[in-house]
């Protein structure tokens, strides 16, 4: 690794921000109510400081896992900073995840606790923790929580804090970071102190940010890309971080944070736009924007309404953003730079550039990063000093993707043309060979289908068929909209033509035999989407695969799956 300046580690920020910014404001907090509390850099490191003599006192090896099952908020960042500031690694679990799944990462990972903080479906993950592991609960805990387990505030009032500087090296093992993962059981990716800090000062290479900046924590913070802009973006620059406190008050918690950078996955970006469009059609909207003067003003009032009118840092990622969807932003005042990344690389490859239309790439790779195309398969290698240690307890496994130079095969196929820019056109393994002998690459095909607004999400699947077929998720409004055969006509009518206008631009063996409709919800719970909300294309092939020849012999373009 290269050498990584000591004051960029996340424990000496800390201790920077609690030395020369003791009374800012660092976190702002929803208690429910309306109700928010706000945490100073002090604050924030008197209570990291206790909550870290505590874990300390418990005599575990230097190096034990302690586990953080969250939904995002204060005590969640804290929690993290106590665990590395007690000499420990911090295992993250995602705040939706089912009981098999919390029980086998608690397992595997070893972990010597796990913090229990705000939940919504608690009831359903409480028999993933094993009997006997020792929990502490936050404020704003499920009440079962609470009762069951010590609470944060109970022990940081009687536990006096840890003295000193603790300082952990840059190769010491931070977290353990496991992959939602769109196949399989989730592996545990290794990550170092060194990898965090290098990652932050590439980030901040392509796009600065500083103290004055205010960003709004709503992703998981088990989810590598949240993890590495809101926590150690926080940490570098002593940013202040609002939290979200519900999806029924999101809007309202993005107007009260007013971020300066906003981050978002595309399911969400397409549900802003959906947002907008259900309430001034499309193209009334199209003509008040190219008047000179109301245009103007339009655009200015959508960004205020959606909460992003200060934000001057937009960027999307974790799957890719279909190209009319940025140009629609970029319409509206609202450039969206697209990302890429993986967790392996904590999502440190490539990004476009702010003020430069690089729509259709995830622009050059970032400075220090280095890429290559394997010439057998298409697919993208890279190499940084934020790759992975490696996947925990899998050598096996690491091998298959970290090769002897140090270079991260991605899965993912790509080009890069002349100026360096990075087109991703589909996933290695995600080719499909249909009964004809030629293979399809869904995810093109896919990011068109999305951009209809009855399209919630969708799947392109079709092994062995004569031609592909499109599995869609209907939007809840769509779906409401089918409960008489006059709106089920006119859904169909639309589809119809969207269905004609993709395949128009397809070579003939992609073209779609038919859209398959679908209204049962793709959740995290019944495992269709992983939590950043990419489709599992094994749970599609699992439970629509055995109905696809019987769809498609019905020889209509529309089909109502259920």
């Amino acid at each position: 690794m290269s050498a990584i300046a000591p004051d960029t580690l996340a424990l000496q920020c800390l201790y920077r921000w609690e030395r020369e910014a003791a009374s800012r404001v660092a976190l702002t907090q929803p208690m429910g109510g309306g109700e928010l509390k706000d945490f100073t850099w002090a604050e924030v490191a008197d209570q990291v400081r206790r909550m870290a003599a505590h874990l300390k006192s418990q005599g575990w090896p230097e190096g034990s896992k302690v586990a953080i099952l969250s939904k995002n908020c204060a005590w969640w960042l804290m929690s993290d900073l106590a665990i590395w500031m007690a000499g420990y690694v911090s295992v993250p679990l995602y705040p939706t995840l089912a009981a098999e799944t919390v029980q086998q990462i608690l397992t595997h990972s070893e972990a010597r606790a796990c913090f229990i903080g705000k939940l919504d479906g608690w009831e359903g993950m409480k028999p993933g923790v094993p009997a006997g592991l020792p929990c502490i609960s936050y404020a704003l805990s499920p009440d079962d929580a609470r009762k069951s387990y010590e609470g944060w505030d109970a022990i940081v009032a009687r536990t006096a804090p840890l003295q000193g500087q603790v300082l952990r090296d840059a190769k010491e093992l931070a977290t353990l970071i496991y992959t939602s993962g769109t196949t399989g059981h989730p592996k545990g990716v290794m990550h170092s102190f060194g990898n965090f800090a290098w990652a932050l000062t590439a980030a901040l290479g392509r796009f600065p940010m500083s103290a004055s900046d205010r960003l709004l924590s709503y992703l998981p913070l088990a989810h590598v890309v949240e993890r590495v802009l809101v926590e150690h973006g926080w940490l570098r620059t002593g940013m202040h971080v609002f939290f979200a406190e519900s999806l029924d008050t999101f809007n309202a918690d993005v107007c009260r944070a007013r971020p300066t950078i906003f981050f978002s996955v595309p399911r969400l970006w397409v549900k802003f736009q959906q947002g907008v469009l259900a309430k001034m059609p499309e193209q009334k909207l199209e003509r008040l924007l190219r008047l000179p003067l109301i245009g103007g003003l339009v655009r200015k009032k959508l960004r205020k309404a959606l909460g992003l009118d200060q934000c001057r840092i937009a960027a999307g990622g974790a799957a890719p953003m279909p190209v009319a969807l940025l140009n629609w932003f970029r319409h509206i005042g609202l450039p969206v730079n697209e990302g890429y990344g993986m967790t392996e690389n904590l999502a440190i490859s490539n990004i476009t550039k702010p003020g430069v239309d690089m729509t259709g790439t995830v622009g050059p790779a970032y400075d220090g990063v280095q890429l290559r195309i394997d010439p057998a398969n298409g697919e993208l290698l890279m190499r940084s000093p934020a790759v992975m240690l490696g996947y925990y307890k899998e050598p096996a496994m690491t091998a298959e993707v970290l090769d002897q130079e140090g270079w991260l095969h991605t899965g993912d196929k790509a080009s890069i043309d002349a100026q360096g820019l990075v087109r991703i056109t589909g996933r290695v393994k995600d080719l499909f060979k249909t009964s004809k002998g030629k293979y399809v690459a869904p995810a093109p095909i896919e990011d068109r289908l999305t951009m209809h607004h009855a399209v919630e999400a969708c799947a392109v699947t079709g092994a062995n068929l004569g031609q592909p077929v499109g599995i869609v998720m209907l939007s809840p409004d769509a779906a409401q909209r089918t409960g008489t055969e006059a709106d089920r006509q006119q859904l169909m009518a639309q589809l119809t033509q969207h269905l004609d206008d993709i395949n128009a631009r397809l070579d003939p063996h992609e073209q779609l035999d038919c859209l398959i409709l679908v209204k049962t919800p793709w959740t995290v719970d019944n495992g269709f989407i992983t939590p950043t909300f990419k489709v599992r294309r094994n749970r599609i092939d699992e439970v629509f695969g055995p109905k696809l020849e019987a769809w498609v012999e019905e020889r209509r373009k529309i089909i109502f799956g259920d």
